[in-house]
């Protein structure tokens, strides 16, 4: 039981996630793309200065439900324990590949601190 109190004070928090079907459009039409080995990023920047917002989408092509969901909750909880590093104001949409089923859950982490570096930096010359 202790476990659960654990991780409901680490829940990803809901002004950090990215939920309606307008702001996904949006990211898709006027944002840009980061592509690395596992997870591919569309971001778009916000000018509210509020912080990240992260979204993700798992299609039917990565599996059934069962893989879809546990690809979802292994990229959010990389992304959980990489936010505090993520300042912009950007709205991100992450999709992972089928591959990170398999990977490690360090080597995702690594790789989610690697892509909200690469968007520190890229976003600031946008």
């Amino acid at each position: 039981m202790a476990q659960q109190g654990a991780n409901l004070s680490q829940r990803f928090p809901r002004n950090s996630r990215l939920l309606k079907h307008a702001d996904f459009q949006a990211v898709y039409r006027q944002g840009k793309k980061r592509i690395s080995g596992n997870v591919i990023a569309f971001y778009l920047e916000r000018a509210d200065g509020a912080g990240p917002r992260i979204g993700f989408t798992v299609g039917k092509v990565l599996g059934g439900a069962v893989e879809r969901n546990r690809i979802r909750r292994r990229m959010r909880a990389a992304v959980r324990h990489r936010l505090a590093e993520f300042s912009r104001s950007l709205d991100v949409v992450l999709h992972p590949r089928k591959s990170v089923l398999d990977l490690e859950f360090a080597a995702l982490e690594k790789e989610i601190g690697g892509l909200f570096a690469a968007l520190e930096k890229a976003s600031g010359r946008t």
